[in-house]
């Protein structure tokens, strides 16, 4: 009887195994395939368990670009851009980071417009896209709340009946006091409210501690809602092996989680392209179908911007090989999986 129920375990185990490897052996992760775009393939968006997954239940990673602050950026958030990061770079997604500091909403609503030329732009390419509540310098996402729920009050009337829509309703909440229990989580209740009365399907993100560093602690008090996923951060020369077993903790615990901003770079977005620890981290997010998009569509001329210093002023898109940056050039091997 030891002998058979060990025999039993064992097949358990293969099969298992087998399973989980072959979890996402059916997505492609194109952009445009067969002629379809990715939101016509994918349809409305849902969270099973750990996993995005799309309208049929089966698991699926999303890959694409964020824009940097588009208080300074925003001539990048166009059709043109946004539709050669598709059809070249084979991007599945945009993320339209809107500060709400530094500039950004709160000094001027705007910039706004940067957002919503985004949607639109996204909606007509058939791309998703991450509507990007910035929280950084304020720190606290409380803080702001109420400007918070406004806002997506908005968004979700207005574009709430799309596929395409995914809210990251705080960014990087940081500081010693900017707790998940006492600041983020309750904050994130408020507005996940607000969204739901009038969008109650498109995934909503919500950031974790410690600059988005921190979903293990968020997967230990979940919120109680579904299509809810939890955001990470790195920056491959500062962020590795501690970060990503963060990471494993918090899928262990049963909570889904998207990556909504990475670099190939130091924290800082400078100190040299680490191609080495990025191609790690690809390989974890690929085992671990963790979506992603990274940092950033700028000109600026730092190292995590993946067009070179000055290229493209009007914001046109249609770049060549001379027109990118080491980051850049690497970001778009790896999306067209031409390396991993």
């Amino acid at each position: 009887m030891k002998l058979f129920k060990t025999a039993i375990f064992t097949v358990s185990a293969v099969l298992l195994f087998a399973s989980c490897s072959n979890k996402y052996k059916n997505d492609t992760k194109l952009a445009v395939e067969d002629g379809k775009t990715v939101v016509e393939r994918y349809g409305q968006l849902q969270v099973i368990g750990t996993d995005l997954c799309n309208k049929d239940g089966q698991p699926v990673q999303l890959r694409g670009m964020s824009s940097h602050g588009l208080q300074w950026y925003g001539k990048f958030a166009n059709e043109n851009v946004i539709g050669w990061l598709r059809d070249d770079w084979n991007c599945q997604l945009w993320r339209a980071a809107m500060y709400i500091s530094e500039g950004g909403y709160l000094s001027s609503k705007a910039i706004k417009t940067r957002v919503t030329d985004s949607v639109e732009a996204a909606i007509k390419l058939g791309i998703y896209v991450i509507i990007d509540w910035h929280v950084l310098g304020t720190k606290d996402p409380l803080a702001h709340v109420e400007q918070a729920k406004e806002f997506f009050d908005e968004m979700s009337k207005t574009y709430g009946s799309y596929p395409n829509i995914i809210y990251e309703i705080c960014n990087e909440p940081n500081g010693e006091k900017v707790t998940w229990k006492d600041s983020i989580k309750p904050y994130a209740e408020q507005v996940i409210k607000t969204i739901r009365a009038n969008d109650p399907n498109n995934i909503i993100i919500v950031g974790t501690p410690v600059w988005s560093s921190q979903p293990q602690l968020a997967a230990k008090d979940p919120i109680k809602a579904d299509n809810i996923m939890y955001t990470v951060h790195f920056y491959a020369g500062t962020h590795g092996k501690t970060d990503r077993k963060n990471i494993k903790e918090a899928l262990k615990l049963g909570a889904p989680v998207f990556c909504t901003e990475w670099g190939t770079t130091m924290a800082s977005g400078d100190g040299g392209v680490f191609e080495k620890s990025t191609l790690e981290w690809m390989k974890f997010f690929e085992e671990n179908n963790i979506s992603w998009a990274n940092w950033a569509v700028n000109n600026k001329g730092e190292d995590s911007g993946i067009l070179g210093f000055n290229k493209d002023r009007d914001g046109k898109g249609g770049w060549t090989e001379k027109d990118l940056s080491p980051d850049g050039k690497l970001i778009r091997k790896i999306l067209r999986n031409e390396i991993k």
